[in-house]
């Protein structure tokens, strides 16, 4: 069955299971987090308007220069996407029949931008047996002879996180095979920015990163992204987009959200706890985890347990799981969560133990 590649979608999903929507639902197969976005966009919501009267700047300011300030880093080093989804796409018609380097399983975007682009694509793919993690030294090999090697940090769908010392092993690599990195750290707020090779970037002019909004502000409507890296490189990506690409409203909301460090630590604070008591309940009842730290996570059921059956019958309670059947390598036999509320999550958790103590 083809089922959607993406969570955030149960209306569309329940539909391709040819199942009846439940009038309830708890979703957790989106990564984005229950607390809703920083209060100031509603509380200035109003003074916002006057902004769709008039066009957008044509580089998302001011959204470009206050991602550079809290980067501490020169805005031509900056560039604004409609969501990083788009910059993905600009990146594929960069490398736009070349090879590129996936590291499996991984976020679907990257391989539909690539073969849109008749991008050959190698894989090197993760497994379960070595806790999905990645072997550098198959990463450098494989960077030979490619045009760019993809990473995501921390990896979606694992939540496994690489230290900066492991990314700079794989940069080295990569500039010695005349290849670049392409850092995707949608999910570095959650890990903490000591992880991100921002700060490093200056000296690695192959590595092109790019971040989200998205996931740590609650904004997915906006589409709202950046990505950083040496301003030759971002000029020729930018090349690939439409004149006004960030809407001017998004590009406001944008630059204030940097500004919300309280917020952000709260968010993560609650994140992590409940990330771990799933954790703990998960591995309690038998269950395999993955090593995450994201606002997500994935398990495997006991031995024997039907996870196609599992995945139907909480589907059929209202209860959405992200299923895996289109991260290669996890095959539908992993299901990844997000992580909700309190209250949500306990229902998750109780759930689970019905359906566990029932088959």
């Amino acid at each position: 069955m083809n089922l959607p590649d993406h969570g955030a979608n149960p209306q569309r999903l329940y539909k391709k299971m040819g199942m009846e929507r439940p009038q309830s639902i708890w979703d957790f197969s989106e990564n984005v987090h229950p607390f809703g976005p920083p209060a100031f966009i509603g509380e200035s919501w109003q003074s916002l308007q006057h902004l769709i009267t008039s066009y957008p700047d044509p580089d998302g300011e001011p959204f470009r220069s206050a991602a550079a300030r809290y980067h501490e880093v020169e805005p031509d080093r900056v560039i604004a996407g409609n969501g990083a989804a788009e910059i993905f796409t600009w990146l594929a018609r960069r490398y736009r029949g070349k090879r590129v380097v996936l590291i499996e399983p991984a976020f679907s975007e990257y391989r539909k931008t690539l073969e849109a682009e008749g991008v050959e694509i190698k894989t090197v793919q993760l497994t379960e047996e070595n806790g999905w993690h990645l072997d550098i030294e198959q990463a450098a090999k494989a960077a030979k002879g490619s045009a760019a090697v993809y990473i995501c940090n921390p990896h979606n769908p694992t939540g496994r996180l690489l230290k900066q010392s492991e990314l700079l092993a794989i940069a080295e690599a990569c500039a010695e095979a005349g290849c670049e990195l392409v850092l995707d750290e949608a999910f570095i707020d959650f890990a903490g920015e000591e992880f991100s090779l921002i700060p490093l970037q200056k000296n690695l002019e192959h590595v092109i990163i790019v971040r989200s909004m998205t996931k740590m502000y609650a904004v997915p409507g906006l589409r709202l992204g950046y990505a950083l890296g040496g301003p030759e490189i971002l000029d020729e990506l930018k090349q690939g987009a439409a004149h006004w690409n960030v809407n001017a409203i998004s590009a406001h909301i944008g630059a204030g959200c940097f500004k919300e460090q309280a917020y952000r630590n709260q968010v993560v604070k609650e994140a992590v706890a409940e990330r771990n008591k799933m954790v703990r309940f998960l591995t309690g009842n038998g269950c395999q985890t993955t090593d995450s730290s994201a606002n997500f996570l994935a398990f495997r059921l006991p031995h024997g347990k039907d996870a196609d059956r599992f995945f139907e019958e909480l589907l059929a309670k209202g209860i959405v799981l992200r299923h895996t059947k289109s991260f290669r390598g996890m095959d539908g036999q992993w299901f990844r969560i997000g992580m909700k509320s309190a209250d949500q999550m306990e229902e998750l958790r109780g759930a689970i133990t019905q359906w566990l103590q029932d088959n």
